[in-house]
């Protein structure tokens, strides 16, 4: 079963923009876990401009289900991960300025790097996963760092979906099956949303699990979360 993991960072997104706790980022973890979600997603980045480093200081007693956390593997970010100790950390090559994440990890050139900090999160008993592109070469590499999983950037999925389903997706089955020989898990995440990520489910082999923020976010405020975590759950059946 495809698990569902609730990225969280919009909500700190809107909290942060009055100062105040409303809404409670930790009341909405636990809501988005008894509603359904297997998981929880933060990504803290180094301004702080959503999910804060003590937010996830007081998320880990409270996530039952899978903690994720996001981020590049700087030594700040090191330092927080291996004391909070999630079920899995995501590495991601973001640039401290940057507002989402918009590609995946050139692992070659930076193998060395990631071998180093993959070994010191698997000493920690932690779950590691790469984010990467669909290169299937890129993929083959990434499995020779060590990591147990990559997740695949679905953006140019979501973008050419619209227009040709089948050739939006034809990639990432590639990709997922070249990961699978590779001995790796397969996640999946950015800009998949109640429209394309059905058909992504379907279509792709070997999926372990899903990460979703803002999509769902955003339609919790029409449909209410209830119903939008319940919308996805069905997604992925």
């Amino acid at each position: 079963m495809t698990q569902l993991s609730v990225n969280i960072n919009k909500v700190a997104t809107l909290r942060n923009a009055r100062g105040e706790n409303m809404p409670d980022v930790q009341r909405f973890a636990t809501e988005c876990e008894l509603l359904g979600a297997n998981g929880i997603t933060v990504h803290p980045r180094p301004d702080e401009r959503h999910i804060r480093h003590d937010d996830v200081f007081l998320l880990r007693p409270l996530v039952k289900t899978e903690f994720n956390i996001e981020g590049y593997p700087s030594p700040e970010f090191m330092d927080l991960v291996l004391k909070i100790k999630p079920e899995q950390v995501t590495l991601v090559p973001d640039a401290p300025g940057d507002l989402t994440s918009h590609e995946g990890w050139e692992v070659e050139p930076n193998k060395e790097f990631l071998t180093g900090i993959i070994d010191r999160l698997r000493e920690a008993g932690i779950r590691t996963s790469i984010f990467v592109g669909t290169d299937t070469a890129n993929i083959k590499a990434a499995a020779s760092t060590g990591t147990d999983r990559v997740e695949l950037y679905t953006k140019p999925y979501a973008d050419e979906y619209p227009a040709d389903p089948e050739a939006a997706v034809a990639p990432y089955v590639e990709a997922s099956r070249a990961a699978h020989s590779a001995g790796l898990g397969v996640n999946a995440g950015h800009d998949l949303s109640l429209e394309n990520l059905a058909f992504f489910y379907q279509r792709l082999p070997y999926l372990n699990e899903v990460s979703i923020g803002h999509s769902l976010i955003s339609d919790a405020l029409y449909l209410g979360l209830a119903e939008t975590i319940r919308r996805y759950k069905e997604c992925l059946k």
